[in-house]
């Protein structure tokens, strides 16, 4: 009965840590993901994958011979290994919400230089009768 003793067991965050080429391009993903303003929808689409992606990135591999016409051979392939550890999407969750929380950070910076944030706008026209 050894064998079965972890059998379900569960790696943990510690452990999972992508190489050079994979977290330049989960960095570079998950920054489009924030450009675009989609980052709600894409952790939504990988919380709700995440029992399955292990055959997600078997799926992948699959696809690989039509996906590498489109996208780099070998980012694709570190991309799906990276996929086939099980806190991958954990990470990627991760460094999708610390990039939104960079970019929303930014955002307010800016506005305080501007001058518009907490401003109220006003029509030019007065509120008192003549």
């Amino acid at each position: 009965m050894k064998w079965l003793k972890h059998a379900f067991a569960i790696d943990s965050l510690a452990e999972i840590e992508p190489n050079k080429t994979q977290r330049a391009l989960i960095e570079r993903l998950c920054s489009e993901v924030v450009r675009r303003r989609l980052t709600t929808p894409a952790l939504f689409l990988l919380e709700s994958s995440r029992p399955l992606n292990y055959v997600s990135a078997q799926f992948l591999h699959f696809l690989q011979p039509i996906a590498t016409v489109l996208a780099d051979t070998n980012e694709y392939q570190n991309l799906t290994l990276f996929l086939e550890q099980r806190g991958s999407i954990e990470y990627i969750c991760r460094r999708l919400e610390a990039l939104e929380a960079e970019s929303a950070g930014k955002k307010k910076i800016g506005a305080r230089k501007l001058g518009t944030d907490n401003a109220v706008l006003h029509s030019p026209k007065s509120n008192d009768q003549d």
